[in-house]
Parts: C-alpha cells; sequence; structure tokens
C-alpha cells in the first residue's frame, strides 16, 4: 500500500503542475476547465495519498509486531501417539 501511495503521490504532483500550467491539458474532457477545480480535485488526491501512505504503514507495523507472537504462543509441543498393540491370541478350551 505504501507503493502505491508514493506512486499516487508522484501522479498528483504531476497533474497540479499540468494543471497550473494549462488546465486544458489534464481536464481535457471539460470545455472551460479552472484551476480552482485543479486545485480541488489535488487537494482530494493528496487526502488519498495521505490515508493509504497511513494505512500501509499501520498495517506493517501490525505485521511486525504480530509475527514473534504467533512464533512464541504456537510452538510445535511433542503429543504422543497411540501404537496399536495386538490382541491376544485365544486358547482352545
Amino acid at each position: 500500500m505504501v507503493n502505491y501511495a508514493f506512486d499516487l503521490a508522484i501522479w498528483t504532483a504531476l497533474f497540479f503542475i499540468t494543471g497550473m500550467y494549462k488546465p486544458q491539458w489534464p481536464l481535457f474532457f471539460m470545455k472551460k476547465p479552472e484551476r480552482f477545480l485543479i486545485l480541488i480535485i489535488t487537494t482530494v488526491l493528496v487526502m488519498v495519498t495521505f490515508t493509504l501512505y497511513g494505512e500501509g504503514t499501520r498495517r506493517t507495523k501490525l505485521e511486525l509486531v504480530n509475527q514473534p507472537a504467533l512464533s512464541k504462543e504456537f510452538t510445535p509441543v511433542p503429543v504422543p501417539v497411540p501404537v496399536p498393540v495386538p490382541a491376544p491370541a485365544q486358547q482352545p478350551h
């Protein structure tokens, strides 16, 4: 997730720079794009980027914390295995 956050941050920076230079380039589908709309979209993308980064670091920390606990808690314990014993032979009367 952290990798996606960095990728999105790069795309956000490119979107912002090109949008402030020529708003017609990133918003090619609009008739009359404005720089204010570029600013709003960039703000939303920055919030998504920070959320992705925060969630990714939180998950990696949880994995690191839980990893040693699992290895200590679930160590294999030898369990006695029942061995079949042959039945005694019956004597004829």
